[in-house]
């Protein structure tokens, strides 16, 4: 398919143009080279003349292009020059015509994308007036539309704001030498400029910003626009420190649970609970990136407010029930009695109760003490005492002949115990043992000797995963220890044991020593696998040395500045040994040199200007710098920042 788009002729069908413009997305989106032509083929075809579905299809086809991430910076500044006048004349149809906001929000969403690109080309062409031109055109009109339009169209116009807001502020310069790599912001712009003036565009700004806080200070009703600038901000509180403060202030001031006062209806509860969670969002992202800021106090205290407040509206259902009131026009029926009226409010009798006769005069049994009423009925009536005589009956039936004349209440039996016979006397009565009593009888069977069958062998796959689940607990065991005082290692030289302390270094130690000097078993080997078709194929199979080395590995780059002094231990145990196997004449496996390069590969990246010391220790006390090695440490000096460090270290 040919990578531009040809403009079709007037008797060409909307349905067609549009089929072939689908095509072009399709084409762009498969391969991001052909954004260039596609985009100024498409510009005649989507222009302020075209039908209006196609210029829908043009605004969003240019927003979905100046947003997308795997277009390049440069591209997208140069195609920003090309679209100007394409979204100038979209923007002005759009307005006076008072078409549908669909393609208006896409044209405010695309010059959001195009603004920043044509401030970048404007510090750098400060003779290029007709371009600045064109967009602040393109500004007013957006800025005209903010409290106008529909609600949509508003949410874009407030992105736009955003976005010029960031632009218009300083932001973090990372390298004045390569103003291409840094933020787009007022901080790039020289004092003299003569068509962006810096104070101009920083008042501009402010105005912006005080602009969109207006809506907290308003009684306005509408959730969707509060949410839309609440998320507006938290971009602004990331990346601009300058104005953070005064955002913060603003939200904090703000009640998202006013609303909760009038009448609680299924809208306005949606409302208040959508304000309110986007607020403490807002809160609790900003307190995260700064802690120790001078509003985190503050910020807390808001955010602990809003969730009292807002368990006291809506969680009504999971709290007790009130104590319901007694009723005015007449009494429960079930409470006459205790209340002594009835539902009408006539006085009821007092309840009668039967008399209890008084117990008689000397000693009484429990019989007596219970016995409330004169009746000699109820007196007799004891079913109790009935169901307890059968039971026992049974009972005695159920007991062994020998044990039913046994008396337990014989407490005079007192059973005699002999003393314990000593060794001697045991051994007179073995002596005196005659043949033939029994004793000396052989079994019947003879029994052999007892062992347990060999345990099955592991597999290669049982092994690895043994090893693993052993490496694992070795480090765990390791960080459970605490690191040596200062003092500690200052008393420990050259004459200490390798782990004469039971801390954390000792342990490490004996890791390192059991990853390089321990002996077979623990080195990579080589598995030979034969398939159904006789083909032999050989696997590496990864043992618990270079396990114990991988874990090392990951271990010192967690936090590579505190741990360098493990590595060089580490290093130092793989040169040492891979010497002594030399010396003794066997075959030394290099991996001294393999490691301290991987290593070096790991930190190289998270170095920067204040790590001189830690880059020097390391170079000065590895036991041997090959070439390979130096030539990594050559690569530094592409960064201008880390040539002196790299100059440093050598010397």
């Amino acid at each position: 398919m040919s990578a531009t788009v040809q403009q079709q002729s007037p008797s060409s069908s909307v349905g067609d143009q549009l089929a072939q413009l689908d095509a072009a997305r399709n084409l762009v989106l498969g391969d991001a080279a052909y954004y260039p032509q596609i985009v100024q083929g498409i510009l005649p075809i989507i222009g302020a003349t075209a039908r209006h579905e196609l210029r829908r299809w043009g605004a969003e086809f240019l927003a979905e292009t100046f947003a997308s991430p795997i277009l390049a910076m440069n591209t997208k500044e140069s195609l920003s020059l090309i679209v100007l006048d394409t979204l100038l004349a979209m923007l002005v149809l759009e307005e006076e015509k008072e078409m549908e906001t669909g393609v208006l929000k896409s044209v405010v969403q695309f010059a959001a994308s195009v603004y920043p690109l044509v401030f970048r080309h404007t510090i750098t062409n400060p003779n290029d007036a007709a371009t600045w031109e064109k967009m602040n055109a393109i500004k007013t009109r957006i800025l005209r539309l903010w409290d106008t339009a529909a609600p949509g169209v508003r949410i874009c116009c407030m992105k736009f704001a955003q976005k010029v807001i960031q632009v218009q502020t300083p932001g973090t310069i990372a390298d004045p030498r390569r103003p291409d790599q840094n933020e787009i912001s007022l901080a790039l712009v020289p004092r003299n400029h003569p068509l962006i003036p810096p104070p101009n565009l920083e008042a501009q700004a402010s105005g912006l910003l005080d602009r969109l806080l207006n809506i907290f200070q308003e009684n306005t009703s509408d959730a969707v626009l509060v949410n839309a600038t609440l998320n507006c901000l938290g971009v602004l509180i990331k990346t601009r420190p300058s104005v953070s403060n005064k955002i913060l202030n603003s939200v904090l001031n703000f009640n998202p649970l006013k609303l909760a006062n009038s009448p609680m209806t299924a809208k306005i509860k949606i409302m208040v609970k959508s304000m309110e969670r986007s607020t403490r969002a807002l809160l609790l992202n900003a307190n995260k990136r700064n802690p120790t800021g001078p509003l985190a106090g503050r910020i807390q205290q808001h955010l602990d407010r809003l969730m009292q407040s807002r368990m006291d509206i809506f969680d009504e259902g999971s709290r007790k029930r009130v104590l319901p009131s007694e009723p005015t026009d007449g009494l429960d029926p079930s409470k006459r009695l205790r209340l002594g009226t009835d539902i009408h409010g006539t006085p009821t009798p007092p309840l009668r109760l039967p008399p209890i006769p008084p117990l008689p005069m000397g000693p009484i049994s429990f019989a007596q003490l219970f016995t409330l009423t004169a009746d000699e009925e109820l007196r007799s009536f004891d079913g109790i005492r009935t169901r307890y005589t059968a039971l026992s009956q049974e009972q005695r039936m159920l007991e062994p002949s020998s044990l039913q004349g046994f008396d337990d209440d014989d407490d005079d039996y007192e059973p005699d115990f002999q003393p314990a016979e000593d060794d001697e006397q045991i051994l007179n009565k073995l002596d005196n043992v005659t043949p033939g009593d029994g004793h000396d009888q052989e079994p019947e069977v003879a029994l052999g000797p007892f062992k347990l069958p060999p345990p099955s062998p592991f597999s290669g796959e049982e092994l690895e995963d043994i090893s693993q689940g052993t490496v694992i607990r070795i480090f765990e065991f390791m960080n459970s220890l605490d690191e040596p005082s200062p003092a500690k290692r200052q008393k420990t030289g050259i004459n200490r044991l390798a782990a004469s302390n039971y801390d954390r270094d000792s342990w490490i130690t004996v890791i390192a020593r059991l990853a390089t000097r321990t002996s077979t078993g623990l080195e990579t080997d080589q598995d030979r696998i034969e398939t159904e078709d006789g083909d032999v194929t050989e696997r590496r199979r990864v043992t618990i040395g270079n396990k114990i080395r991988e874990s090392l590995y990951v271990y010192v780059l967690e936090d590579f500045r505190k741990r360098i002094d493990i590595a060089i231990g580490w290093l130092t145990e793989e040169w040492y040994n891979e010497r002594m196997q030399m010396k003794a004449g066997g075959d030394a496996i290099p991996r001294y040199e393999k490691w301290a390069i991987k290593v070096l590969d790991g930190i190289l990246p998270y170095l920067d200007a204040k790590d001189n010391r830690v880059f020097t220790r390391y170079l000065s006390e590895l036991p041997d710098l090959s070439k390979e090695l130096l030539e990594r440490v050559k690569t530094l000096c592409l960064d201008p920042e880390r040539v002196q460090l790299v100059i440093t270290s050598l010397q």
